[in-house]
């Protein structure tokens, strides 16, 4: 059963070209943020933490366990943040995103849908869908 809340302790590096951030319980998920930024950097850190879980979920990873925010030991130019996700709309947006397909018709028909202003990427998916047996994304109606 997966999780909706997560959070993990990230630590932010303040240097001369930016700001780096590290979660040293996820190795890997390491977003950073321009120079003097820290609120992008708590930014890009959530959203970084919220695709690395969602990845390791996909790949049926366990996820460590977070260890507390007075387990890390700090350097001088280090501070410590707890990011916390809220995980179904980040794994609902990652569903339903759009995914560009190349799709060939003859040109008179793509000429034709044109004249008629048929929106193609409306009726392939409508036409995909029913020919899956979908009702909406992800739900099988066999």
């Amino acid at each position: 059963m997966l999780k909706d809340r997560y959070s993990y302790v990230a630590l932010l590096t303040y240097e001369e070209t930016g700001i780096s951030i590290d979660f040293p319980d996820l190795p890997g998920c390491c977003p950073c943020a321009d120079k003097d930024d820290t609120a992008m950097a708590l930014k890009n850190a959530k959203e970084a933490l919220g695709l690395h879980i969602w990845g390791l979920e996909q790949d049926k990873e366990p996820l460590p366990a977070p260890r507390p925010i007075t387990a890390f030991s700090l350097k001088k130019n280090q501070i410590p943040a707890l990011i916390a996700v809220f995980m179904p709309p980040i794994r609902e947006r990652i569903k339903t995103r759009f995914v560009k397909k190349t799709l060939s018709l003859p040109a008179w028909l793509a000429a034709k849908a044109d004249e008629d202003g048929v929106n193609c990427s409306r009726l392939f998916q409508n036409a995909l869908m029913e020919y899956l047996h979908l009702n909406s994304p992800g739900q099988s109606t066999k």
